[in-house]
């Protein structure tokens, strides 16, 4: 029977002005192994089995999706969770790399080839929106629109110096909750704000013009309302600015809040920014990441 190891990137989405449109690939990772069985679904985590209903598990759903829509039977799985490191509900992709891990674990199991286009396709039709598993499927900064059922996509040229530091905290922010809060519409001067932000960012990555990337990431469609949901998120802005990050966001719909900052400075921010973190009321973890460039990959 058939045996493949996936790993997954962690992504973040929205990137301030880009919402639902810009995303990019971490090299913060889940892997998963999937190999077909005679009969019976079994799911592991950390070789660990686990005992809610495998029906309701995002990883064997899309699997199974995938297979289905290839005219593919499989009698039945063994999906082992290796490495779980992107944190859940976070903002970091978690479900994405679910997602996009299940359908290059499905392509791989019943030997036919998708295209990227394909993969990328049958994700955004899982997910809803292609901002966060374009990336994963392809690595790296990507803006993505939806089309009809089509989705075009461009990389962005991510400068070798930039990282980013994800400051995680121990509370989660739901996706539906942070839908919610969004307003139904938005005022033409608001639009303006976001269009000429989300230009300007893409520009400036393109041409290494970082001193302008502290006014690109601002925002007006999503973050203003999301940052009730996320507490001391104007302290961490703030000392972050302190601290000489490029610039700052919120990751996808939250709760992780990401800073975007210079190489040279990386060890004396995270540093710095942990002290603060720390005494804060809540717990927050800092994690120091570089851009992946690969997206999902079958491990050997």
């Amino acid at each position: 029977m058939s045996k493949v190891k996936v790993r997954i990137p962690a992504t973040t989405a929205n990137m301030g002005p880009g919402f639902d449109t810009l995303g990019m690939a971490l090299k913060l990772y889940n892997e998963i192994e999937v190999q077909e069985t005679n009969g019976g679904t079994e799911i592991y985590n950390n070789g660990v089995r686990e005992e809610e209903d495998f029906k309701d598990n995002l990883i064997y759903k899309t699997i199974m999706k995938t297979i289905g829509k290839q005219g593919y039977s499989c009698k039945g799985l063994k999906i082992n969770v290796t490495k779980c490191d992107i944190p859940m509900s976070r903002g970091l992709g978690s479900s994405s790399a679910c997602i996009v891990g299940g359908i290059k674990a499905a392509n791989s199991i019943t030997g036919v080839k998708m295209t990227q286009e394909d993969i990328i396709s049958l994700a955004t039709e899982i997910e809803g929106h292609p901002d966060n598993v374009v990336p994963a499927a392809l690595g790296g900064m990507v803006i993505s629109l939806k089309v009809g059922d089509k989705i075009t996509y461009s990389k962005v040229k991510l400068p070798s110096q930039l990282r980013f530091a994800a400051m995680i905290p121990e509370f989660e922010v739901s996706t539906a909750l942070s839908r919610k809060v969004l307003p139904e519409s938005y005022s033409k001067e608001d639009c303006i704000f976001n269009m000429s932000r989300a230009a300007m960012l893409v520009n400036a990555l393109n041409n290494n013009e970082f001193n302008k990337l502290s006014l690109c990431f601002d925002d007006k469609i999503h973050q203003p309302y999301r940052k009730k949901l996320i507490k001391n998120l104007d302290a961490i802005f703030k000392e972050s600015n302190k601290l000489k990050s490029l610039g700052e966001f919120i990751s996808g719909s939250g709760s992780t809040l990401m800073a975007v900052i210079s190489n040279e400075n990386a060890d004396e921010f995270t540093y710095c920014m942990k002290k603060f973190l720390d005494g804060l009321e809540d717990k927050w973890n800092i994690i120091l990441l570089e851009p992946d460039l690969e997206g999902v990959k079958i491990l050997k």
